[in-house]
């Protein structure tokens, strides 16, 4: 899996000071031009408290963060033509970039480990630039897996 630091996206770190005012974390951004119009896509989270678990985003949550981002990516694209998504990043997430794994710290998740070609499953601990450490399900010893061993990772739904 590879790691790509989420301030490289472009337009990342102008719309994160936007959703982090609003209590949420922004997990994805994409924005893609095609001919004169823009298509914007970002999925946003509410940040994993001790006390509260994993929060749920409602469609409440996404309109707030679109009527904030929107006028702000009209200014800084200077276009009138863009077309918006605001998610939530889903019970079942598939992890696309190892960034984001430091986001999700205290979510379970499953990772397929190229190492004993099998799914693994525990509780994120800590994520650098090169490496996660997962408290594992069901044992609770800690693992370490360096980013290029993992071939694909989803969060798992624990609220269910």
């Amino acid at each position: 899996m590879e790691y790509t630091a989420l301030e490289n996206t472009q337009y990342y770190s102008e719309a994160k000071t936007l959703v982090e005012g609003l209590g949420y974390i922004l997990i994805e951004l994409q924005v893609v031009r095609s001919h004169s119009a823009v298509q914007i896509r970002t999925a946003i989270s509410k940040p994993v408290s001790d006390t509260d678990g994993f929060q749920s985003i409602g469609v409440n949550d996404c309109a707030k963060v679109h009527r904030l981002l929107l006028p702000r990516f009209e200014a800084l694209l200077n276009s009138q033509d863009i077309y918006m998504e605001v998610t939530s990043p889903g019970m079942n997430r598939n992890i696309k970039n190892a960034a984001e794994f430091a986001l999700f710290k205290g979510r379970t998740v499953r990772v397929w480990d190229k190492d004993i070609s099998d799914w693994v499953t525990g509780t994120i601990e800590t994520a650098s630039s090169d490496s996660l450490t997962v408290t594992l399900s069901g044992s609770g010893e800690t693992k370490i897996f360096a980013y290029e061993h993992i071939a694909k990772a989803k969060l798992v739904d624990t609220e269910g």
